[in-house]
C-alpha cells in the first residue's frame, strides 16, 4: 500500500517496525521508496480489498521513537516552551508553536515569527529551556 508519511524521519518505518492502525499494531514486513512515496507492506494487510480498506487511515508509531538527529537538528516538541531571548538577554517571549514551511521551519512566540535558519537563530539550549535569537528591524509588530 501507498503511505504519504507527515514525518522526515522514515526510519520509523523500516522492516519489523511495529505501528498502530486502527487502534491494532501491524508490523512493517517490507518497505521501499517509490516516486516520494513510501510503499509498505504491513501485516495483516495481504489483498488490495483489505488494503482499500484502511484508505485514508493514519497510521502511527511509538512515542517511544527517538530519530537521531545532527548537531544543529531539533525535535518541534523540545523547541516548543522555550524561552526566546535577544543576544542581550531580554526575553522575547516562548515558543508557543513551530512552522513547518516548505523553506525552513517557522518559530512563533506571541505574534513574532522567526524563521529556524541561523541567520536568526543563534544558539538553542533546552537544557537551560531557551533559544537565542536575533531579530532584524520590523520582526516584531509593534516595531514596524
Amino acid at each position: 500500500m501507498k503511505v504519504q508519511p507527515m514525518t522526515e524521519f522514515l526510519e520509523r518505518f523500516e522492516e519489523g517496525t511495529s505501528l498502530l492502525l486502527d487502534d491494532r499494531e501491524v508490523i512493517v514486513e517490507h518497505a521501499f521508496e517509490h516516486k516520494r512515496r513510501l510503499v509498505l507492506k504491513l501485516s495483516g494487510i495481504d489483498d488490495p480489498e483489505t488494503a482499500q480498506s484502511v484508505k485514508f487511515k493514519y497510521l502511527l508509531g511509538s512515542a517511544d521513537f527517538v530519530p537521531s538527529l545532527a548537531k544543529d537538528e531539533y525535535l518541534t516538541a523540545d523547541l516548543i516552551g522555550l524561552q526566546a531571548l535577544t543576544p542581550d538577554g531580554k526575553p522575547l517571549g516562548f515558543v508557543t508553536d513551530v512552522i513547518a514551511a516548505p523553506a525552513h521551519d517557522i518559530l512563533v512566540v506571541g505574534q513574532i515569527l522567526i524563521p529556524a535558519v541561523k541567520q536568526f537563530v543563534k544558539k538553542v539550549d533546552i537544557r537551560n529551556g531557551n533559544i537565542v535569537v536575533e531579530l532584524i528591524d520590523g520582526m516584531i509588530p509593534e516595531e514596524a
